[in-house]
């Protein structure tokens, strides 16, 4: 069976960090490129990184770059996501996904997966 699991998340305060990491079984993970993306109370879903499958092309959303550091380790089948400088705005049920296609400029839709994970929590309060 294709299992994405995600952990990783919880409560912090605005300006600490997290790390979020997703683990994937069932398929060749090495073929996938890995995203994470968040949906907040209310609002629809967005992308948050990408990562493509080997040669480490990273791909970030406007509101997350200088802040958050996607990452794979090929040989643990996981990706991660370091979370730094916390904001409000960044809670949200974080969903990691992966999807065996090229083009990259589609990674925001979500139809580019094949596969997602059940989300892990992410609450950004003082």
């Amino acid at each position: 069976d294709v299992q994405l699991q995600a952990s990783g998340g919880g409560v912090v305060q605005p300006g600490g960090s997290l790390r979020l990491s997703c683990v994937a079984s069932g398929f060749r993970y090495s073929s996938f490129a890995m995203s994470w993306l968040r949906q907040a109370p209310g609002k629809g879903l967005e992308r948050v990184s990408c990562i493509g499958r080997s040669d480490g092309s990273t791909y970030y959303a406007d509101s997350v770059k200088g802040r958050f550091t996607i990452s794979r380790e090929n040989g643990k089948n996981t990706a991660y996501l370091q979370m730094n400088s916390l904001k409000p705005e960044d809670a949200a049920v974080y969903y990691c996904a992966a999807s065996p296609r090229y083009d990259s400029s589609n990674w925001q839709r979500q139809w580019w997966y094949d596969y997602w994970g059940q989300g892990t929590l992410v609450t950004v309060s003082s």
